[in-house]
């Protein structure tokens, strides 16, 4: 479990910083070298999500989505400054419930 949540973190910042290096560029009005390491970004994304285990790819990615919208708050938190309001962490810890279920479920 522990293995899981390490690849699941080390994607959602790959994930996260590699789409706003295109925000930074496309709507904060940064150089288009932003794209270089967000493109990079994304490809450890991808790289990272591929290294969880589970017997099917879509349960990966569906399970991730908890985990993303978690770190896109810590995100909004620590890079642009804006705290979460409550609405905001429960409706994280609900889609963290729901990642739960669908990673820790007996099957």
């Amino acid at each position: 479990m522990v293995r899981t949540a390490f690849w699941y973190a080390l994607a959602a910042v790959g994930e996260i910083a590699g789409c706003y290096a295109f925000y930074a560029w496309l709507r904060l009005g940064r150089s288009p070298w932003w794209i270089v390491p967000g493109l990079a970004s994304l490809a450890a994304f991808a790289l990272a999500l591929t290294r969880v285990e589970a017997a099917a790819a879509g349960r990966i990615f569906a399970a991730y989505g908890g985990i993303y919208i978690l770190a896109s708050l810590v995100w909004m938190h620590v890079v642009e400054g804006q705290s979460p309001d409550r609405f905001d962490l429960a409706g994280a810890a609900l889609c963290l419930a729901g990642s739960a279920l669908i990673l820790l479920a007996p099957r």
